[in-house]
């Protein structure tokens, strides 16, 4: 089949469909989910709470300790709010100013009736690694007290007894 240049040629391709889903923006993704929206309050509620801190702080002459400070609310029916600090220094001065902090918070909007400052346990300064499996060490056998000590359990039983074989037996498998 020949075609000209003044015959129509039709192929089967299917039409585009008309894309009347747009994408949405990431934020209405997570607001409008089922799990991810109560962990995206959640978030959002502590960033609040954390730029009240700072402003609170800030209004203490105590700003700068703000990105040392992670908060939350304590679990529970009061309205304990827990600050976990990295340091004991920072702990201290922020005892010394927790009524203030607390009246300067109310002013921002948190109602809380207490708060709880603990210090951040420090990484540890060391790493355990595994051995390479060429320096683990095979068990060589029984050492001499412990030789001594289950033939000393042998004499005493009955040369019948079940245990009695079951020593027999680990003693001449574990001999050096």
């Amino acid at each position: 089949m020949s075609l000209s240049p003044a015959t129509p040629f039709f192929m089967n391709f299917t039409p585009k469909s008309s894309r009347k889903h747009t994408a949405h923006d990431w934020m209405d993704y997570l607001r409008e989910s089922n799990g991810l929206g109560s962990i995206l309050a959640k978030t959002e509620d502590l960033a609040k709470l954390k730029a009240n801190i700072h402003a609170a702080l800030k209004a203490l002459d105590l700003g700068h300790f703000s990105p040392k400070i992670d908060a939350g609310w304590r679990s529970g029916p009061q309205e304990e709010l827990f600050l976990l600090v990295n340091s004991a220094s920072i702990a201290s001065r922020l005892q010394q100013i927790l009524p203030s902090l607390i009246k300067e918070l109310e002013k921002k909007g948190v109602s809380c009736k207490a708060i709880m400052v603990r210090v951040k346990p420090a990484p540890p300064a060391w790493e355990v690694k595994p051995r390479p499996d060429a320096q683990r060490e095979k068990p060589k056998g029984l050492n001499d007290v412990a030789r001594k000590s289950w033939e000393s359990l042998l004499e005493r039983l009955e040369p019948e007894s079940s245990l009695r074989s079951a020593i027999e037996k680990l003693l001449k498998n574990k001999s050096k």
